[in-house]
């Protein structure tokens, strides 16, 4: 979730139990401010909270202007029993990250615009999702670069706008079922959470800017839902 906005997506999310006292959410608010002035990124993401074994850890994200750039990835967590807990601890923490972020990091269809000479910018004109569309599976995209749009034909690629359809579509996700979709607020929110990497929730508010992602969790795949779907 953006940095900007952080205080009305905590309260969006709050639903879903991820929710964060307002002592934590001010010092998280005033943290991702300095961060983003410090190291000059375009946009911060507060990514959300992992809890360790020793330790729980709070992680951000900074974005360049080509919002499909590497992200550098920022953690703190509270202090760490012993230096050789603290390594396997954050050799696990940026292994887990990175597959959470291939995996169930999403975004709106048309919140981000790819130019003709390459880069993916931010699509101020992006007004949100319609609601029919905010319920469909195909309207929300993995946020990162693409595999299996690599894949397909020119045909399949026939009805797809180059400057907003260049990113992987949640409709495919293997395995089928691996996305709960809900409308809450009477129709005024729309939450994905992933089964797959269970923790992982996404929201949407249609018709408007407002979306984003957080994970709270232990990090964890769950490698039984093949088999419970």
């Amino acid at each position: 979730m953006d940095a900007d906005s952080l205080l009305l997506s905590l309260e969006l999310v709050s639903g879903s139990g991820q929710g964060l006292s307002p002592d934590r959410r001010a010092s998280l608010l005033t943290s991702l401010m300095l961060v983003k002035r410090d190291y000059r990124y375009d946009r911060v993401l507060f990514w959300g909270r992992i809890l360790g074994l020793v330790a729980d850890y709070y992680i951000a994200q900074g974005l360049s202007e080509d919002q499909l750039a590497p992200r550098k990835t920022l953690y703190r967590g509270a202090p760490l029993l012993s230096p050789q807990v603290q390594i396997k601890e954050e050799t696990r923490l940026v292994s887990v990250i990175d597959q959470i972020d291939k995996a169930v990091a999403i975004i709106p269809r048309g919140a981000l615009f790819k130019t003709p000479f390459g880069p993916t910018h931010v699509n101020r004109t992006f007004e949100g999702l319609s609601l029919s569309e905010a319920k469909k599976l195909s309207s929300y995209f993995h946020f990162r670069e693409p595999v299996e749009l690599k894949n397909k034909t020119l045909l399949e690629k026939a009805d797809l706008d180059p400057s907003l359809d260049f990113m992987d579509s949640l409709e495919h996700d293997i395995p089928k079922g691996s996305w709960s979709i809900q409308m809450e607020r009477g129709n005024a929110l729309v939450v994905l959470r992933s089964l797959l990497w269970p923790g992982l929730t996404f929201y949407h508010a249609p018709r408007t800017k407002h979306y984003g992602y957080i994970y709270v969790g232990t990090g964890e795949k769950n490698m039984d839902l093949p088999f419970m779907l």
